[in-house]
């Protein structure tokens, strides 16, 4: 008799097989903070319109959700991860060397980062320049040499005469957030690139350019404060003098406490984002494990709740809820790619 050896992915794919109705009849998703609010209200509207579970949805985080969504295949790994930034080639990787190979992309919309203060507060008006002399662990030597020391800006106004005589202190997502790599990417490194010999750096040692670029200070002017957004906002309304980084939804849900910061002369708004004009935006996407479809109870219906004209159109209830609805090509797309359950393409 022939034996057949099945390899570790296959025999992960046969446990989750046998297995997995009986161990886990509702969808578990993971992932970023600023996606959890769109993902809880589709997973409850699709637990109240279905005869299927309502799906359990965690915040952990895009580079934790992403972690353990890529950890293995089977009722005890998630079956979709929720992230404010496109997987990276690395954890495309570590996917594929845990058995989870067919990984399909779903982008959602698209939200902006703000830097906001408490309505008590005087409203900021900041560059992405000021933001990177304020918040960078090395900046350049204000002594005008071409030249990299150690931030020692403690006030805005050392920053930018320009800016109030007030202590820099921004709570902020820990590096294992979509916002945090969002943010370093778009305001540190948009701020960063306008100073001619770091720019320079970029073409001469790419590494050192994004450790100066992205490197956060870590003397108390910048404070990880955690993945929970509502938590930062709390924080600001104690403290008139801290601003937060967040995604736009939570500024939207709490305007009655919170303000956006204008960046480069642009105020964070729902058109400003959507029309390209605000210069902190990014996509928001989730990633759905292809081996747990037909396995576990529902997957399909929800992918087509969430990408649903009710849920993700121009007026649909996510809209509602603070995300910027993508144009009707982009969706078309989305809806074909969730169609045919296209896996993802190696980066």
């Amino acid at each position: 008799m022939k034996k057949v050896l099945l390899t570790g992915a296959a025999l992960m794919a046969a446990a989750i097989s046998t297995t997995a109705q009986a161990e886990r009849d509702y969808i578990s998703i993971v992932g970023s903070s600023t996606v959890y609010p769109f993902s809880t209200v589709v997973a409850e509207r699709f637990g109240k319109t279905t005869n299927f579970r309502t799906p359990k949805v965690e915040s952990t985080g895009s580079g934790g959700g992403l972690k353990l969504f890529c950890s293995g295949v089977g009722e005890n790994t998630p079956d979709i991860t929720n992230a404010s930034r496109a997987i990276k080639s690395s954890e495309i990787e570590l996917c594929a060397k845990n058995g989870v190979k067919d990984v399909v992309e779903v982008m959602v919309g698209y939200d902006g980062i703000v830097l906001a203060n408490t309505t008590a507060a005087k409203q900021m008006e900041l560059s992405r320049k000021d933001i990177f002399l304020a918040l960078a662990k090395n900046v350049p030597n204000p002594d005008g040499s071409e030249t990299l020391v150690e931030n020692p800006y403690q006030n805005w106004s050392d920053v930018n005469p320009a800016l109030p005589n007030r202590k820099i202190e921004v709570l902020g997502p820990p590096p294992t957030s979509g916002t945090r790599d969002a943010f370093v990417e778009l305001a540190m490194e948009g701020g960063c690139k306008q100073i001619p010999f770091i720019k320079a750096m970029k073409k001469q040692d790419k590494k050192k350019y994004k450790a100066v670029c992205h490197g956060m200070r870590e003397d108390g002017g910048y404070i990880e404060a955690g993945e929970n957004d509502n938590l930062i906002v709390q924080k600001l309304v104690a403290n008139p003098n801290a601003l937060g980084i967040f995604g736009f939804s939570f500024l939207e849900e709490n305007d009655d406490k919170v303000q956006g910061s204008l960046i480069d002369g642009k105020l964070p708004t729902f058109d400003a984002i959507s029309e390209g004009d605000y210069p902190v935006s990014r996509s928001l996407f989730f990633y759905v494990k292809k081996a747990h479809i037909g396995v576990i109870p529902g997957i399909e219906e929800y992918l087509a709740e969430f990408t649903s004209e009710r849920a993700m159109g121009e007026d649909g209830y996510l809209a509602d809820k603070g995300m910027i609805p993508m144009s009707d090509e982009e969706r078309a797309s989305v809806i074909k790619t969730v169609k045919n359950l296209t896996p993802l393409a190696g980066k």
